[in-house]
């Protein structure tokens, strides 16, 4: 009885990211001609090595791992598969020590090939690489590699021009959102449709963040909507947003900035703990939306690019602040003397 306990108890406590994780190729959601490539490849078993590359949370280390599963049984996993995270083990020592000897060797008692995964690969030394090469090149008989990157610009040419790339592009919401009502339908969480979207526009393509955000979300509220969705990310709501970009268009620089900074109008920017660099992505977003002549526009993104340059360098957020009502003002202004 404490076996059968055990499992449904280990199942409970990992993170949504691990417990939904497809385990097999027909249930990954999304990059099908990828897919359907790869099972080609494995149905004649003619597997090559394979270089993974594209933004987090699309699939890359799922995909191979799915592959890895459908190649061995459970019971040759751990003898046949060797995954390593080359952010920590990047020097040359592994590609000589574990990689080498495990390439090297063959099994007894299983035909075929072993499968290395190097999981982001990008963070390998240079060093480190150029000794891959050729150990992918001695023992290509016995073993296959998968390296998996998110900058395929970081993977020297040599490694390059040795494997199979495919590209894993963002999610889109039409492949993000079936997964995650399935996901609400297992939690049997309370979720509104303006809450799934929130959290497929942050996710911004990436599935683990939106997996992160449902759990972290439902977690702290009841009810996953927009609203506390943007709560629980830290993330400007778009009301506020919106607030901000009419204020800056209709009120005048002293007004604007009590709006956001001083006490006791409305502590929008200080009471909600907003940072000036979230405010400036969102009002960009929204700038876009607003029908501005061309000349006015360019001029305002070019201010609000300046800002947040000025920003990144460790300058003061509320002078920063003062620079950006400025500029809106310097906006209102313009669009006031051409109407006239």
């Amino acid at each position: 009885m404490a076996s059968t306990n055990k499992a449904p108890l280990q199942t409970r406590n990992l993170p949504w990211v691990e417990k939904y994780r497809p385990q097999k190729l027909d249930d990954l959601i999304s990059h099908k001609d990828i897919l359907s490539t790869i099972q080609r490849f494995i149905s004649e078993d003619k597997l090559p090595h394979l270089l993974f590359y594209g933004p987090p949370g699309t699939g890359k280390t799922t995909t191979i791992l799915a592959c890895a599963r459908q190649l061995y049984k459970d019971r040759e996993f751990n003898s046949m598969v060797l995954e390593l995270n080359a952010s920590d083990d990047r020097g040359i020592d592994v590609v000589r020590g574990p990689v080498l000897s495990f390439a090297s060797t063959r099994t007894i008692f299983k035909k075929g090939f072993k499968l290395v995964i190097l999981d982001e690969a990008d963070a390998m030394t240079q060093d480190a690489q150029n000794a891959l090469r050729r150990v992918i090149e001695k023992y290509t008989e016995n073993t296959r590699f998968c390296l998996i990157c998110n900058y395929l610009s970081k993977i020297i040419p040599a490694l390059q021009s040795r494997c199979t790339r495919f590209r894993f592009g963002p999610l889109s919401p039409d492949q993000m959102i079936p997964r995650l009502e399935h996901v609400v339908q297992q939690e049997s969480l309370d979720i509104t449709p303006d809450g799934m979207k929130a959290i497929v526009t942050l996710a911004s393509g990436d599935m683990r963040r939106s997996l992160n955000i449902l759990q972290s979300t439902s977690m702290a509220y009841e009810k996953v909507t927009e609203d506390t969705v943007y709560t629980c990310t830290g993330h400007p709501l778009r009301s506020d947003i919106a607030n901000i970009l009419d204020w800056s268009l209709n009120k005048d620089f002293t007004t604007l900035f009590i709006h956001l900074v001083k006490p006791p109008v409305l502590f929008l920017k200080t009471l909600k703990g907003l940072a000036l660099h979230d405010i400036l992505t969102e009002v960009h977003l929204l700038i876009h939306r607003v029908d501005f002549p061309p000349a006015i526009r360019i001029g305002l993104l070019i201010k609000l690019a300046d800002i947040e340059h000025r920003l990144a360098s460790g300058t003061d957020e509320k002078i920063q602040l003062s620079s950006m009502v400025a500029a809106f003002q310097a906006v209102r202004d313009l669009v006031v003397s051409e109407a006239s």
